[in-house]
């Protein structure tokens, strides 16, 4: 079966699924990388004080405490498969676009081993590899971008006219 450029040729209803479902998906995604933002201050530094704690640094403005196991077990776990079933979802309407197969491949495989680095890299860190902390910042921008171009196609294949 070829799926290759067909959303374009969904019904006008579906359509509007899709863009209702991308436009709430973003706005949860976006939402949680703002959340990152002010949690980390989005810099290596932040990530890892944010998991691992600041309660040697005596002029931290906030004081953060080393997570348990379980929170960090939690974190791991939650975030993993709600990314996974995300992308599985984002990735299969991404598989009806018409963009270049290469890419495509790219935009659909992508944010699995991002999620894996990220939230694996957090566990690593945890466990005290302090250098995962680059990992985690570059496989989580990585993740983001590739969140985003596939929102971009997703929304161009939508707007052509069957």
């Amino acid at each position: 079966m070829q799926i290759h450029g067909i959303i374009s040729q969904f019904p006008k209803e579906v359509k509007f699924l899709i863009a209702a479902f991308i436009i709430t998906l973003s706005i949860g995604f976006y939402s949680g990388i703002r959340f990152v933002n002010d949690t980390s201050n989005s810099n290596p530094q932040g990530i890892e004080e944010r998991y691992i704690g600041n309660e040697d640094n005596e002029t931290a403005t906030t004081m953060q405490f080393k997570k348990s196991k379980a929170e960090i077990m939690t974190l791991v776990h939650n975030h993993i498969l709600s990314l996974s079933i995300i992308f599985f979802i984002l990735g299969g309407i991404v598989a009806t676009t018409g963009i270049n197969k290469k890419l495509k491949s790219f935009l659909v495989i992508e944010p699995f081993v991002s999620i894996l680095l990220t939230f694996g890299g957090i566990y690593f860190m945890w466990l005290g590899i302090s250098w995962m902390k680059y990992v985690i910042m570059i496989s989580g921008i990585l993740m983001t971008v590739t969140f985003s171009v596939s929102i971009f196609f997703i929304f161009k294949g939508l707007l052509i006219k069957k």
